[in-house]
Parts: C-alpha cells; sequence; structure tokens
C-alpha cells in the first residue's frame, strides 16, 4: 500500500477492514470438511492419535487452520506491516512465503517453473516485481526454480499477486508440499535425449496444482524426471525419480522407451533412490507418482520430523510393501523389470550447462550462461530475457546448477547473444572449478545456515583459480546447514557449514568431504576433514587438488576417481605432501 496513492485515512480504513475479515472465521473453519479431498490428512493424523503418539506441531497447525484459507490474513498482516508468528509462519510455506528471520527481517518466496522453464516476459515481470516488491535480485535453486528475497511485510500479498498476474505461482513451493517438479533442462533440444521430459513435467505439476488432497503432506517431496540427456537433473536425488531407458527386443515388453522409477533419495540424510523394479510407459508415469505420494500421504510418520521422510517408510516396510500398497490407487498393472534388462543410460556431462552446445534441431544451439552463485540482479534478468527475445525463442531454462539456458539460437547469432550477455556482466564459460561452484542460501538469507556460503563459494573459487590450472571438470557444492539444500555430500568436494571453536571465539567454518557422485556411479562423499576455520578451507581445498594432479594415474582421470580409490588416510598424506599446482 506504500505506493498506492492512498491517504493516511483511506489506509487506517483498509487495515482495521482488512484485520477485520482475517477475524470473520466462520465456526469450525479449521476443521477438514468429512469427504473433502483433505480428509485423507485428517484420517492419517486420527490413526497416529489413535495409537497413542502425539502429532508434532507443523501437524497440529495444519490441524487446526487451513493454509490455504489464510488470504485475508496475508492481507490483514500486510495492511499492518506485519510479520506471522509461531506456526503462522510454517503455514505461510504454503503460499511459498518464508519468514526468514533472524537472517533477514523479510520474507523470501519461492515460486514454481515445472522443468524449470521460464519464458522472456515472466522473467522480465519477475525482475520489475523484484525491484518495486522485493530486494532487486532473484537466486536460482538447486531445484530449477527462482527465490525473490528481502519482501517488506507489507509487500506480501502485492507480490503474490503480481506473481500470479505473470502466470506463475508459489503455491506449495513450501512446507509440507511437492515441490517444483524438475526435468532434463535440455529436454526437447538434447541431441542424445532419450524423451523430452517437459509435458510430463507439466503433467504433474498442474495435477498438483489442481488436486487439494496432494498438499499437507508428512514432509516435503521431491520429484523429477530425467530423460537421458547430456545435462543431469540428479533424479536419484529425489524422493522419486524417474529414469528414461531404452528397451531392446527379448524382454517380454514392446522395444522402445521407457521410465525406471526410483524412490527414496535423500542425500543429505546418507541416501540415493533406489530402483524400484518398476518400467512404466510415459503415459503411466504421472499416474504412478500420485499413488505413491498417497502412500506416503496415509502412512508417512506424522509425529517425528527427522523421520517424516519416504525413505524412511522405505526403510521400514521395504519397497515390495511400498509398491503393493501404492498400486491399489492405480487402475493399471506397472510392468516389472530388472535394469540390468535395460540399455544403460548415455552419460552426462559434467559441466554441459555452461557454453555453447549444438541442440538436436539443425542450425540452433543452446547457451548455459554462468551465474555465479546463483544470483541475478534485476537489470540482468532483463536483460537475459531480451537475449533470449531477440537471439533465440524467448525461452529460459533454470537447471539445478544454479544458472540458466538459452535455447534456439541460430549459429548465425551466436557471437552477438555471447557479446550481449557479456555486456550483462555475465558469461557463457567458466573455469573447471567455476562451472559447476553451487551454494545455498548461507546465513544472510537462512536461519538454518552456519555460514555465508555464497561469500565463500566466490573466494574460495579466486583463490584456486589463482594458484591451480584444472584441466578435468569439477564439482565445488557448499551448503549451509546439514538439510543440504546444496547436496554436498553428492559433489566432488563438498562443504558443509559449521561452527568451529578458536580459543574463546567460535568462527565460521566447514567439514570437508570428497568423492561424492550422482548419476550412473553414485557415491555419498566421505569427510575427510571436519571443522577446519574457512580461513583455512581454500589453503586446504587447493592441496586437495594439488594432490590429485601430482598422483593421478592420467590426466582423464576424474578427481572422483581419484578421490575414490584411496583410502581417507592416504588420500591426507599426499595432501600434505601435495605441491600445488603453478596457474
Amino acid at each position: 500500500m506504500a505506493e498506492s496513492g492512498f491517504t493516511e485515512e483511506q489506509k487506517q480504513y483498509l487495515q482495521g477492514f482488512l484485520a477485520g475479515l482475517a477475524n470473520l472465521r466462520p465456526a469450525g473453519a479449521g476443521a477438514v470438511r468429512e469427504g473433502s479431498p483433505e480428509a485423507i490428512h485428517s484420517a492419517a493424523q486420527d490413526r497416529f492419535i489413535a495409537a497413542g503418539r502425539k502429532l508434532v506441531a507443523e501437524e497440529e497447525a495444519k490441524r487446526a487452520k487451513d493454509p490455504f484459507a489464510m488470504w485475508d490474513e496475508i492481507g490483514a498482516n500486510a495492511a499492518a506491516d506485519r510479520f506471522p508468528k509461531g506456526t503462522d509462519i510454517f503455514l505461510h510455506k504454503f503460499h511459498g512465503l518464508f519468514y526468514v528471520a533472524p537472517a533477514q527481517n523479510a520474507f523470501m518466496c519461492r515460486l514454481r517453473f515445472p522443468a524449470g522453464i521460464v519464458t522472456a516476459r515472466q522473467l522480465a515481470g519477475l525482475a520489475d516485481i523484484a525491484e518495486r516488491l522485493a530486494g532487486g535480485y532473484a537466486d536460482i535453486t538447486t531445484r530449477a526454480n527462482l527465490q525473490l528475497r528481502e519482501i517488506p511485510a507489507r509487500n506480501a500479498q502485492d507480490l503474490l499477486i503480481a506473481i500470479d498476474e505473470l502466470g506463475l505461482t508459489s503455491r506449495g513451493a513450501g512446507a509440507d508440499n511437492i515441490r517444483n517438479v524438475t526435468a532434463s533442462p535440455t529436454a526437447g533440444i538434447d541431441r542424445q535425449e532419450l524423451i523430452d521430459t517437459r509435458p510430463l513435467a507439466r503433467a504433474l505439476h498442474h495435477y498438483i496444482l489442481n488436486h487439494r488432497e496432494l498438499y499437507g503432506l508428512p514432509r516435503k517431496f521431491n520429484i523429477a524426471f530425467d530423460g537421458g540427456g547430456s545435462v543431469s537433473v540428479l533424479e536419484d536425488t529425489n524422493d522419486i525419480g524417474f529414469a528414461a531407458v531404452a528397451l531392446d527386443e527379448g524382454h517380454g515388453v514392446p522395444p522402445g522407451i521407457y521410465f525406471r522409477v526410483l524412490l527414496g533419495g535423500i542425500t543429505g540424510h546418507g541416501d540415493f533412490a533406489r530402483d524400484s523394479g518398476l518400467l512404466l510407459t510415459p503415459e503411466q508415469c504421472v499416474p504412478v507418482a500420485v499413488a505413491l505420494v498417497r502412500v506416503f500421504i496415509d502412512h508417512g510418520d506424522r509425529t517425528d520430523r527427522k523421520k517424516a521422510r519416504l525413505k524412511y517408510l522405505l526403510d521400514q516396510w521395504g519397497i515390495e510393501k511400498y509398491l503393493a500398497e501404492a498400486a491399489k490407487h492405480l487402475a493399471f498393472q506397472p510392468q516389472h523389470l530388472a535394469p540390468t534388462e535395460c540399455r544403460p543410460r548415455p552419460p552426462a556431462a559434467k559441466h554441459g550447462h555452461i557454453g555453447v552446445h549444438a541442440q538436436r534441431q539443425p542450425g540452433l544451439n543452446f547457451i548455459g550462461v554462468a551465474v555465479p552463485v546463483g544470483r541475478l540482479g534485476a537489470a540482468q534478468m532483463r536483460g537475459l530475457a531480451a537475449v533470449a527475445e531477440r537471439f533465440g525463442s524467448g525461452t529460459l531454462r533454470l537447471t539445478v546448477w544454479q544458472n540458466l539456458l538459452i535455447s534456439d539460437v541460430p549459429d548465425a547469432d551466436l557471437a552477438a547473444a555471447g557479446a550481449a550477455i557479456a555486456a550483462l556482466g555475465l558469461g557463457i564459460s567458466a573455469s573447471a572449478i567455476r562451472g559447476a561452484l553451487v551454494a545455498c542460501t548461507g546465513n544472510t538469507g537462512c536461519k538454518f545456515a552456519l555460514g555465508n556460503t555464497k561469500r565463500h563459494a566466490l573466494e574460495l573459487a579466486d583463490h584456486l583459480e589463482a594458484r591451480l590450472a584444472l584441466d578435468q571438470p569439477i564439482t565445488i557444492h557448499l551448503t549451509g546447514c546439514p538439510h543440504s539444500c546444496a547436496q554436498h555430500l553428492v559433489a566432488d568436494i563438498g562443504l558443509l557449514a559449521t561452527k568451529v571453536e578458536i580459543g574463546d571465539e567460535l568462527v565460521e567454518g566447514y567439514n570437508v568431504c570428497v568423492g561424492g557422485a550422482g548419476g550412473a556411479e553414485p557415491r555419498i562423499g566421505r569427510e575427510i576433514y571436519p571443522a577446519v576455520p574457512f580461513a583455512d578451507v581454500p589453503r586446504q581445498v587447493e592441496r586437495l587438488l594439488g594432490a590429485y594432479l601430482a598422483h593421478r594415474v592420467s590426466p582423464a582421470e576424474s578427481f572422483g576417481a581419484f578421490a575414490n580409490r584411496h583410502a581417507l588416510d592416504e588420500l591426507k598424506r599426499l595432501c600434505e605432501t601435495a605441491v600445488s599446482q603453478a596457474a
């Protein structure tokens, strides 16, 4: 209302009017109507209560108040320039609004882009929203998504309206819901892909938006579709991952392209998704995803937040029992086939999300733009939108590597497009170190983070590039807390923020892990150096990479392969004697 032009008297009237609306909750408004779609959640809660178990505070909050009946309350808070309190902070996340105090006395708003795809018009519109109602920038997330930050309380409802008017949504982008549905960022344009996954991601996205029963799960839920292309979507780190495979003759089902179903990935808890044995046609993927989520709704733990993820229900039941329960929600019987019967997935390019790459469409290319630790200013957002409009098809694709692609650029326009991107202070190339440098929000914007991950990532890259000439791509992920939004345990070098005691002080530091990877050879990283003060982290990582350059079996050996053929004690010994290679 600050820019509305209302008089002070009108503002006071509206504030009182909206506050009154917020208090007009009919009797029983917190209760779930019998027979309504949401009744499956209250029934699940009732089963835990009947068993003598206590619901966690978040479940009690969902039980007491419908998060999607809070529009008037959000408006009243905005009119009063007031942030939510208590469990209302949690319930606001159903609208994509995160009150991130004490890191910032502000909201963060997370959006939803199925398959990470955003149009130039939408990106330019978000730049305007970021400047007018937020902090003037956006962060690309590790779910191929965007977050707007530094949103004052008074702007919260106006921001939600503006997002909706752009044809976007933040509904269910936080809290206990199915998060942004990711898919191969090069879907439909990739020369090696098996299938275009965009229609599947869009279909599931809109199914979720239009089925109230798919909100308010026991905990958050991640789903990804991998089409076998050159750029990974890390589907094996999701609760449900659909991985495209090719099947030849002679396996009892028609040859063609199918999807395997991976279940229970949560690498922050040290586990990749496991192959379920299911073999699906593309048309079966969305119904199976919904059936799998329905079982989690019915049986996921609502009394212990630490165990309220799909992995733990699978650990308790086993995959066979889980699939049997899911089958009760299906009108067809899925095929089962061992993964060894399928053709292996084509390899993904480690830094394939950066640079110029020919598309499957002759004469066209996609350009991977390097975005330092995923942050874009409003002017850069507008500029990238203009590049996509002028040189491409007006489409931009966000990736789980915190960067973006501009697709459909003709050969003749590559030089001009690259120059336009460079003029924005961005690039289409990156060093082996910076090409897959990922950092979560960090303690400047997240109350859980124990380190300034984005600043530290850039300082680390500066240090390493000045001292090492690395000729093989590497992944370095910095995450601020054990929630592992940056997925440090699937990186070649993963850094988990911690506090380190030095004398009487606690300083920012990191636990250093090595050898993690997703994809064809998934590995959980091993912790090699605990509690390293950040002042010492760049030198310690330099020693690791120096040991790699000095002792790899050949120039083609990756850092991950090098790290994983050594025991940790041996790797430490090599680091102690490593001599840094001059840049």
